[in-house]
């Protein structure tokens, strides 16, 4: 039996999906632009690791603070809009002074200058997300159409990821700029403007009514000190939810062993295929990401969205899993120097794995939150969006910082040619392919006695509305 359903308007679903595609060409684009700090200003593997790590800690400590923040806001505006609006506005400005780094400063000017910017931008960030993931978890009731509105979200966010690696053509591309520093210097101005107006759209579009006169919790500089007791005792009333525990984790797992190896694929194309010989590259880096973008966003959330209502959420988690570990496989047979087209067979395989993670994970966190009003009588998305969203920026700092590992581990350097450390690329290439399929099983370990089903879900939605009545 249903309980009432809220259906979202298609274009209320598409304003939602705008605000996605910030979020996520943002963090694309960082992570090709992030190639250059090594590739020419000179930064090694430990530098690089610093920058990943820290940034993302003071974003990771934040994000609950802002959840708290956002989940007591008394605004004729309601709880989230001014705060996605303001965020969006910060990390298009500081993303453009970010990238305003010169060859000729010195090593230290350029690690300091990046990382104080760096810091800013995160703290935009903060400010954006998580009202905004929060406001998808509130948009809708209805076990089905929280999936749907997180694939709509999800299908228009991949084109980041479709759009975001030709980017490494156009930086290396002499007839476009001299040298890669130089490109990401004015490429920064053409990403950070439009994405900036991209977060704004939800911010202006979604609906959303005043809780001026809402029973919240007072913000106030004088009840900080309550205020962050507070945000404690929510953290250890979401974890004590063992289906919350089992999201994180699993998240936490296949994002980041995912985000890890990420980083190193320019290098894995460029060394493994081409020995060294970026010139001759062409467009085989841009295409491993565009494609296996283009996979996710037509292959993988329809399927996904549709197995999700045919054989329920955990089981689609569950195929969708299996089905990338076979591809994560088959990328480490198929990547033959010289021939890099073998690559693409596994691509639709591989993208399984990350394509399908939010559309499922964020749909299942809202069925989840339901569980917690029942249990505490409170709404709570901007804490549990900013917990798991917490545990998604805590293991992306790791796995920042472990990618420069890997690179310094295994004694990779890219001004040397391929024939002087054929173990080295070697060592990326195996990490590259089998370091996230461990993260998935590992996450599949975890999900496979989550036990919230169509059925829990609307139990409990009948249980709230029969309390609400």
């Amino acid at each position: 039996m249903h309980t009432t359903t809220h259906s979202v308007p298609f274009g209320q679903k598409v304003a939602f999906g705008i605000g996605m595609f910030a979020n996520q060409m943002f963090p694309a684009i960082l992570a090709i632009f992030m190639v250059v700090l090594v590739q020419s200003l000179g930064f090694n593997g430990w530098l690089w690791s610093l920058l990943y790590f820290f940034p993302r800690i003071f974003d990771a400590i934040t994000d609950p603070i802002m959840g708290y923040i956002s989940d007591n806001t008394k605004s004729k505006y309601g709880r989230r809009r001014q705060y996605v609006l303001a965020g969006g506005i910060l990390m298009g400005v500081a993303f453009i002074f970010m990238w305003q780094l010169y060859a000729e400063n010195s090593l230290q000017y350029n690690f300091w200058y990046f990382f104080l910017w760096s810091t800013i931008f995160y703290l935009g960030l903060t400010l954006f997300s998580v009202p905004y993931v929060a406001m998808g978890y509130e948009m809708s009731d209805d076990f089905h159409e929280r999936t749907n509105i997180m694939a709509v979200a999800q299908w228009i966010g991949q084109w980041a990821w479709v759009i975001a690696p030709w980017f490494w053509v156009i930086m290396d591309d002499k007839d476009w700029f001299p040298s890669s520093d130089v490109a990401v210097r004015e490429l920064a101005v053409w990403v950070a403007i439009p994405c900036a107006l991209c977060a704004a759209v939800p911010a202006i579009f979604i609906k959303s009514k005043s809780t001026l006169n809402e029973d919240y919790e007072p913000l106030s500089v004088s009840s900080i000190g309550s205020s962050l007791k507070k945000i404690v005792y929510s953290f250890k009333e979401a974890f004590k939810i063992s289906e919350f525990r089992k999201l994180c984790g699993a998240t936490f797992l296949i994002f980041n062993a995912f985000n890890t190896v990420a980083t190193l694929t320019y290098f894995v194309i460029v060394y493994k295929l081409f020995n060294g010989d970026a010139g001759a590259t062409g467009i085989w880096v841009a295409l491993f990401g565009c494609l296996g973008a283009l996979g996710t966003t037509f292959i993988v959330i329809p399927v996904v969205t549709w197995m999700s209502k045919k054989i329920g959420k955990k089981s689609a988690f569950m195929v969708s899993q299996s089905i990338s570990v076979v591809g994560y496989i088959m990328l480490y047979f198929l990547f033959v120097p010289g021939k890099p087209w073998m690559y693409i067979i596994a691509l639709p395989l591989f993208s399984f794995g990350i394509g399908s993670l939010f559309t499922i994970m964020m749909s299942m966190t809202a069925d989840v939150i339901d569980i917690d009003e029942v249990n505490s009588g409170k709404r709570r998305e901007g804490i549990f969006g900013a917990i798991y969203w917490w545990m998604v920026k805590v293991g992306f700092a790791i796995a920042g910082g472990l990618g420069g590992v890997i690179i310094a581990v295994v004694g990779f350097n890219p001004d040397l040619p391929t024939t002087e450390q054929q173990v080295a690329v070697d060592g990326l290439h195996a990490f590259f392919c089998f370091f996230p399929m461990l993260g998935t099983l590992g996450a599949m370990l975890i999900m496979r006695n989550y036990n919230v089903t169509e059925e829990r879900a609307n139990a409990i939605r009948m249980e709230l509305e029969k309390r609400k009545n």
